[in-house]
């Protein structure tokens, strides 16, 4: 049996001359990107087509499958944004309505525009210390079902790396037919590996959501396990029939040419996880347990581990003085030691581990935030203000107000306002910290005093706020608004 990749080698070895797409006809010599091209095609005899698959890319989506335990599983050559696209405009028919939290990624607030759905959020969760979305219970979810909701749209693990009680809320979304979207997009390496007994360290990685009830999940497989950028799964339980609309809505949101390089990362990642998976998780969770173990005697720098965060490939760095911020930490951490990480927050900075890490990266990270604390303990001129030892989540309260639907405040007619001088006016755009793309405000809500504020204190810590326009002749942010 081929895997797509052998069957690209074989095809890139043989006589076939290429009449046919892409122009740069599997040339290697066309640009610098030799090992690409060599196997880059497009829908030709004996490859199968990732729209209508029955050959080696339908074969690669049960490998997928096998791995993962749904009833179908899709592939994704447009990243998790299609699979999220296509789930909820397969559940919830146009003006329909469903329940989300408010920390979704924008993906999930497009798809609600080309529905023209209406929105209904959980409370608005956010952990206290590290100012980091919250997870959420079947209790929480169950209070706000009401006749009028067609499907629920968790994002769990977070980019944070925190986990909601999926089982609890699949049970009462199920109890009332309501099917459950959870996006994985982190997580497509839970399930995997072995659980280790070791006492008070991360032992395991949290179990799949499709084993925890979810009916349709979607795994970016790129973000955490060993596959190319823009590379996705879809899975599909048979608890409700929509395996076919998913499908006919992945065949909208997807490219008619689908690049078979992509494909193959993924069938070859797949691979790679059937036969070393264990190894793989292991090698992640012995990097992570060294990590803790050897900042946990830091003074200032915290990484906050398994009584916080749920997922040990996710790095929480923060100083606990408040001394500096998550931005500052991104910073010293890129610009002195060379060390990229995912993204940086007002509290946190943030840095992925996979079971493909390797030791001497590992080091460097753990010298680095040693040194910075010990920067820290020199300078600092107040006590620690922030006890570490457990989480306090708290309800954020009222979002902004919002008067228009999303749909129709998108589509307006817009004007550049002051953001000083917003307050009661209808933001026309989305205001957001990227990454993870969380909306602040949604076209429709109106601005208050006290959001502009918050906007302003990212601002001035130089955060990437997405939305916001500085013009430098006047020295002033400027937003859209209605």
């Amino acid at each position: 049996m081929h895997d797509i990749y052998s069957k690209l080698e074989e095809l890139s070895e043989s006589g076939q001359y290429p009449f046919h797409m892409p122009g740069h006809k599997r040339n290697i010599d066309s640009t610098p990107l030799k090992g690409a091209f060599r196997c880059d095609i497009t829908e030709i005899d004996d490859f199968d087509n990732l729209h209508e698959e029955e050959g080696i890319i339908l074969e690669a989506e049960e490998r997928a499958n096998r791995l993962y335990g749904a009833y179908k599983t899709f592939f994704s050559v447009n990243g998790s944004t299609a699979g999220i696209l296509a789930a909820v405009s397969a559940i919830v028919k146009k003006n329909g309505t469903i329940l989300a939290a408010r920390g979704s990624h924008k993906s999930f607030y497009h798809a609600a525009f080309l529905r023209d759905l209406n929105i209904k959020y959980l409370p608005n969760k956010i952990d206290s210390e590290y100012n980091i979305p919250g997870v959420y219970t079947g209790e929480d979810v169950e209070m706000l079902l009401d006749k009028s909701i067609e499907a629920v749209f968790i994002t769990s693990p977070t980019y944070e790396g925190r986990c909601s009680d999926l089982e609890g809320i699949a049970e009462v979304c199920h109890k009332r037919g309501i099917p459950l979207i959870v996006d994985a997009a982190h997580g497509a390496h839970f399930g995997f590996g072995k659980k280790y007994k070791i006492k008070g360290e991360y032992n395991s990685v949290p179990e799949s959501a499709v084993k925890k009830g979810a009916d349709v999940v979607i795994h970016s497989v790129h973000k955490t396990l060993p596959s190319m950028t823009q590379t996705a799964l879809v899975h599909v339980s048979d608890r409700y029939p929509i395996a076919d609309s998913v499908k006919k809505y992945m065949r909208i949101y997807q490219s008619s040419s689908p690049s078979y390089i992509l494909m193959s990362s993924i069938d070859l990642c797949m691979k790679e996880m059937e036969e070393k998976g264990d190894d793989f998780i292991k090698t992640l969770l012995d990097y992570r347990n060294r990590i803790d173990k050897e900042t946990e005697e830091l003074k200032n720098i915290i990484i906050p581990g398994t009584e916080i965060i749920d997922d040990p490939a996710k790095v929480l760095i923060a100083d606990r003085s408040g001394t500096m911020t998550g931005k500052q930490i991104y910073g010293i951490l890129r610009e002195e030691y060379g060390l990229q990480l995912e993204m940086a927050g007002d509290r946190i900075a943030l840095a992925i581990l996979s079971g493909w890490d390797t030791t001497e990266g590992i080091d460097r990270l753990i010298k680095a935030v040693t040194e910075i604390d010990s920067g820290i303990e020199a300078k600092r001129h107040r006590e620690t203000a922030i006890d570490v030892k457990e989480i306090h989540e708290k309800n954020l309260g009222e979002l902004p107000k919002s008067v228009m639907k999303l749909s129709e405040a998108w589509d307006s007619q817009t004007k550049e306002t002051l953001l000083r001088k917003a307050c009661g006016l209808i933001s026309g755009d989305f205001i957001n910290l990227y990454p993870p793309g969380i909306p602040l405000i949604v076209p429709g809500e109106q601005f208050s005093e006290e959001l502009i504020e918050e906007i302003s204190g990212y601002l001035e810590e130089e955060l990437n706020v997405r939305g916001v326009v500085f013009k430098a002749e006047d020295r002033e942010y400027y937003v859209k608004t209605i």
